[in-house]
């Protein structure tokens, strides 16, 4: 399996964006399933429900930090914002009857990240 199909199947079994596209890279953590759970689980629903920042890119900027990446990230959401609109949870959530949807949005993350990672 991919790492945007790993994603894509963590997330359709409960994980919120920012656990899917985190936990579709523990192979490459420095920090245990349990520790990266938890640590990605307040970054969902664009941070927790507040509407923020899409869970997916959060995601990446864990992934990006916690495998010594941190410099890749700035050009990843750039990539992130051009394929699918924006960084921002309610605008990508408005654009989701245009051809994508949450799972689409963490698989997205994931393929631009295993470029990286």
């Amino acid at each position: 399996m991919t790492r945007e199909e790993i994603a894509r199947e963590l997330h359709d079994k409960g994980c919120n964006c920012c656990q899917a596209v985190v936990m579709a890279f523990k192979d490459k953590l420095p920090i245990d399933e349990q520790a990266a759970m938890q640590m990605a689980s307040a970054f969902g629903r664009g941070m927790s429900g507040i509407k923020e920042t899409c869970g997916c890119v959060s995601g990446m900027a864990m992934v990006c930090g916690l495998t010594g990446n941190t410099m890749m990230f700035k050009g990843l959401a750039s990539r992130f914002r051009e394929e699918n609109g924006d960084t921002n949870c309610p605008r990508l959530l408005a654009l989701q009857g245009k051809g994508h949807s949450c799972s689409d949005l963490v698989g997205c993350a994931a393929r631009l990240l295993e470029d990286v990672v």
